[in-house]
């Protein structure tokens, strides 16, 4: 395009390229601290399967129109961004920040690039004056500010005012973080929350994740999840349920309550349809209460590398075309694809040297391993186009329903909020743990019905406590037997481990002596409505009711699915266990058990 135009800005960090990529990438938040305005994204699937996508934002008396050529990176090196107008003072304007290690700092250099064509008079006299001088202040500014977060003094990455909250909001928030206090799950944090309502920038707040603010503030998860579960209770925040693309991970379908939870959706941006499931991409996320900060629709960037952080290359291929690029991936699982809907290739990377990825008209394959630092893509097929390197570890800090379903605290504040009549999820993974009262008829005619009902009720307490301290929930109780779910196995054995110790050391619960049997099990399960509250359903459950059949009372019976994980290795590293096998009431084979004595 005629009269095109660039310049360059060069800067020398304090900080690694690992530390500076994730800050400079993250271009939503990166246009938000630069005031650019918020644009609208329309996606149209293309007859070959890709999508094309454009945008359209008012500047001030100016309205922008785009198309989005696709975003090429490979993370912690370069990225580069690409608008073709349609309207506006620009015809093309383009983005390129390349990042390398210096030799003898190991600190990041990096350059960032600005081009732009001019569309007609407007344009030409923009690039002039000063649209170059004006943007390089605006670069400087947020780039010294990123550095000086990399190097731990400021708390935030970039200098940020938001909208000054009214009188009303203001004395709402004061009366919720009072009320989340007066609860045991604030945890002494309801004002530092609302503090980040107020204060943070939008990108931070139109998917608030606990997990996110838990390792920001260095408190254990579970406190703060259980805050922003009381902050809705409360009125200072709304949850939601999204359901995240498996290929984007981008919430494309998003409801108020489980009862109205799809079975699927769409994804655009991917031109994919896609179905839920409980432990992966149905997550519980979390914005303010309109009443409290109203967030405006509409996006900063769609397509900047830290919006899918997961990716970690994704690079344009003309038809023929093979382009080696630097490059280091860490050690990891990770997947092959191409951008548009099709086959994909996963691979396990040892962190050396890494394959080539081939694209051909109908595959993805793995070719040979390039030199360590070089990333090869070739495309051997007779059309443009986009390839993918993605690791295919899950979002860190994404709360999944399995999770907070599972979460005591959840069931407290919403045990309204369940699927639908005849609705069922399936569950990927979940621990059970089943427990009854040893004895328990020839006890409760010893002691009378009455003081029995009392016993009863204190032994739930009892146990309830220990469940919710090791982030399970009780899903039911059946006679004076207790049905826990916990999302992760080691934290359904420690607390099995912490019921019978407890109970050891004092012999009662509610100061009369009992003993517990116990019966812990995991695998993949359904979650339904039963009784109106969340309940599981399948073999899963039944196993592990009979395993605690097994139990003698004082021990613990594990599944040969719970003693083989690796992730409760080290909890029974100097445990005395004993193998057993039983045919079991509903299982056709005779099958293997675990019993422990704490």
């Amino acid at each position: 395009m005629s009269g095109r135009k660039s310049r360059t800005w060069s800067w020398t960090f304090r900080n690694p390229p690992a530390k500076i990529w994730p800050l400079l990438a993250d271009t939503a938040r990166f246009n938000e601290a630069a005031k650019l305005p918020r644009h609208e994204i329309v996606e149209i699937a293309q007859a070959d399967g890709s999508v094309a996508y454009h945008g359209e934002a008012k500047l001030g008396p100016l309205h922008l129109r785009w198309r989005e050529r696709p975003v090429n990176w490979i993370a912690e090196q370069f990225f580069e961004h690409i608008r073709d107008f349609s309207s506006g003072p620009f015809g093309e304007l383009g983005a390129h920040l390349a990042l390398s290690a210096d030799p003898a700092t190991g600190n990041a250099i990096g350059t960032y690039t600005l081009s732009a064509a001019p569309r007609n008079w407007l344009g030409r006299l923009l690039l002039a004056t000063n649209f170059f001088k004006a943007s390089g202040e605006t670069f400087g500014r947020l780039v010294g500010q990123a550095d000086r977060f990399a190097s731990g003094e400021t708390p935030t990455i970039f200098t940020y005012t938001a909208p000054e909250a009214g009188a009303d909001a203001k004395a709402k928030v004061a009366l919720t973080v009072a009320d989340i206090e007066a609860t045991p799950n604030g945890h002494g944090l309801a004002q530092r929350l609302a503090d980040h309502v107020l204060t943070a920038q939008e990108v931070d707040l139109w998917h608030i994740r606990p997990i996110g603010l838990a390792r920001l503030w260095q408190v254990p998860e579970r406190h703060a999840i259980e805050l922003c579960l009381q902050a809705v209770k409360a009125g200072l925040l709304e949850l939601r349920w999204d359901l995240l693309c498996p290929r984007c991970r981008v919430a494309k379908a998003w409801v108020g309550g489980l009862d109205r939870l799809p079975t699927g959706a769409h994804c655009s941006s991917c031109n994919i349809d896609y179905e839920r499931d409980f432990s992966k991409n149905v997550e519980a996320s979390f914005r303010p209460a309109a009443a409290i900060r109203p967030l405006e629709s509409g996006e900063y960037c769609m397509w900047g590398p830290m919006s899918v952080p997961h990716v970690r290359a994704q690079i344009h291929l003309q038809p023929g075309e093979v382009r080696d690029l630097p490059g280091h991936l860490a050690a990891g699982p990770y997947r092959l694809r191409t951008l548009e809907p099709g086959p994909a290739a996963d691979i396990e990377h040892d962190g050396l040297s890494f394959p080539s990825l081939i694209l051909e008209e109908d595959a993805v394959n793995v070719g040979a391993a390039q030199p360590a630092g070089t990333l090869r893509f070739a495309n051997m097929s007779g059309r443009p186009r986009i390839a993918v390197i993605e690791s295919r570890h899950w979002l860190a800090d994404c709360l999944t329903a399995d999770r907070v379903t599972a979460l005591q605290t959840f069931r407290d504040l919403f045990s309204d909020d369940v699927l639908r009549p005849g609705d069922e999820v399936s569950v990927g993974r979940v621990a059970l743990l089943f427990s009854d009262l040893r004895a328990s008829t020839a006890l409760y005619q010893q002691i009378g019905d009455a003081s029995a009902y009392h016993l009863v009720r204190d032994h739930f307490a009892f146990m309830a406590d220990i469940i919710r301290h090791h982030d399970g929930a009780v899903v039911k109780t059946i006679g004076d037997a207790v049905m826990a779910a916990f999302a992760n196995p080691r934290d359904a054995l420690e607390a099995a481990l912490d019921i019978q110790r407890r109970i050891g050391e004092s012999g009662t619960a509610g100061g009369r002596r009992i003993v517990i049997k116990l019966g812990v099990h995991q695998g993949p399960s359904i979650a339904v409505t039963l009784n109106d509250r969340l309940d599981y359903f399948g073999s899963t459950v039944n196993m592990a009711a009979r395993l605690q059949g097994q139990s003698q009372g004082g021990d613990i019976v594990l599944s040969q699915e719970m003693r083989d994980d690796p992730a409760v290795a080290p909890t029974l590293a100097g445990l005395d266990i004993r193998a057993e096998s039983a045919t079991l009431k509903g299982f056709a084979e005779k099958l293997t058990f675990y019993r422990m004595t704490p």
